[in-house]
């Protein structure tokens, strides 16, 4: 049987095509829960391969795809597919100029995929064109879903509780990734840990409004809101393990609106991770603890009111996959600094796919590739400014389309013929001499893994 190497190189299409399509997803965002677009081209694309059985609409705009290949074990991939209320300030000629009204919270908003979705969604696209001209390579059953409102830690729960598992048979393995402000080309995975939890809260402060001359007759909200903030900044700093890893945000902070009014209430959002459940616990337990008390000592009889927005778990990579990931792409793709890595950093934000494994109780693995431009990030870092680098959720983020989204395809790929492959050997780097095969050192990738 060809390796995985030979495989994709006479399986892969030809990706300018795909790079127009990545530039019309990055053109057309569209915000979480409000994907129609996005997912009824993404639905028309599948449809030109005549091969897949879709699912459609899963848990909102979510969908699915199914490819049954024979016997043998099924492979879960994952790209989300939403954007963020951003507006883009990259100036590229693709660049979105989309405004959208957000249902949910009835404001009209600059819409931007400035976390890399547009990337995920066209690499998985390009991986199941890859897939399928590959089949005669792999048995078993590869599913795709396309999933909406990772952004707001919802529509991995919101497929599974719309009955994902109900329409698709369930996966044996569940693999998900990434782009990241990491250099274009790098690809990798890391055991355990991969994602930090993420809890998110508005808080409303209510107060006594009165005229600024008679602060007296007030209880300031601002006031007990400042304090509250300025607080909150000890508990990482005071409570939490130099070694250990927890951040304590508020992004958004409003009261008031004249210059001479203290005014009734003060409202903020907060964005709390931690990565591991002790911790996490024992932050936010510290959190409504100084909520609560500063309202105390402001002398405020009315109670602040923290509501919950969003929560993402901790995501966790199996050691048994990662382990099998790590044979495979360190075959495929050359290994080191500028390409793959087995202990990449892991993704400071937080991710809501493994609950499509934690919810069958099945191991999953989430890896990440990079999409800065080599050029750009090897000044950067030449003259100390990795700093400037935009990063997720920049208005200025935009991977250099290629090699990511090579790298993301490729990625998918390898990772289905990894436990798919009908005892398809890995193969060997292009820059290697002589085929590992020939020195006795190539293991074997069984659909019996």
């Amino acid at each position: 049987m060809p390796s995985i190497k030979e495989t994709i190189a006479a399986s892969r299409p030809d990706l300018k095509s795909y790079e127009e399509l990545y530039k019309y997803f990055h053109a057309h965002p569209e915000l979480s829960f409000h994907e129609e677009q996005t997912a009824a081209a993404i639905i028309k694309h599948l449809e030109t391969f005549q091969a897949y059985e879709i699912h459609s609409p899963i848990g909102g705009h979510g969908l699915a795809a199914v490819l049954t290949n024979g016997p043998g074990k099924t492979v879960l991939l994952r790209a989300d597919i939403d954007a963020l209320p951003v507006r883009e300030q990259t100036n590229l000629p693709y660049a979105s100029n989309v405004t959208m009204l957000d249902k949910g919270e009835g404001v009209q908003k600059n819409v931007m995929h400035a976390c890399g979705h547009d990337m995920h969604i066209t690499s998985l696209l390009a991986a199941a064109e890859t897939l399928l001209k590959a089949r005669e390579s792999w048995s078993g059953t590869l599913i795709l879903v396309f999933q909406p409102a990772e952004e707001r830690a919802g529509g991995a729960q919101a497929m599974v509780d719309d009955g994902l598992y109900d329409r698709v048979p369930i996966p044996d393995i569940v693999v998900g990734a990434h782009v990241m402000p990491e250099r274009a080309g790098v690809i990798g995975t890391k055991r355990g840990l991969i994602a930090s939890s993420a809890d998110r809260f508005q808080l409303k402060i209510e107060g006594r409004q009165a005229h600024a001359s008679t602060p007296h007759r007030s209880i300031d909200p601002i006031v007990q809101a400042a304090a509250t903030v300025t607080r909150l900044q000890t508990v990482v700093a005071r409570e939490v393990d130099p070694l250990d890893f927890a951040v304590v945000t508020v992004s958004a902070f409003h009261a008031g609106d004249a210059e001479n009014i203290i005014p009734t209430e003060a409202n903020l959002k907060l964005d709390i991770r931690a990565a591991n459940a002790e911790t996490r616990e024992h932050v936010l337990r510290s959190v409504k603890t100084i909520i609560n008390a500063e309202a105390a000592a402001s002398s405020n009889p009315n109670q602040p009111v923290l509501t919950p927005t969003t929560a993402f778990p901790l995501l966790f990579n199996d050691a048994d996959v990662t382990g099998a990931l790590e044979q495979s792409f360190s075959d495929y793709f050359e290994p080191g600094k500028h390409g793959y890595q087995s202990d990449i950093p892991r993704l400071q934000g937080s991710e809501d796919f493994g609950i499509l494994a934690t919810a069958i109780g099945k191991p999953s693995c989430f890896f990440l590739y990079g999409g800065v431009d080599p050029e750009i990030y090897d000044k950067a870092e030449k003259e100390g400014k990795m700093k400037e680098l935009p990063g997720n959720h920049s208005p200025f983020f935009a991977p250099v389309i290629q090699p990511t989204l090579t790298r993301g395809v490729d990625g998918y790929v390898v990772a289905a013929l990894t436990f798919l492959g009908k005892s398809v050997t890995r193969g060997t780097r292009a820059s290697e001499g002589k085929s590992k095969t020939s020195q006795g050192l190539l293991p074997v990738i069984r659909n019996d893994v």
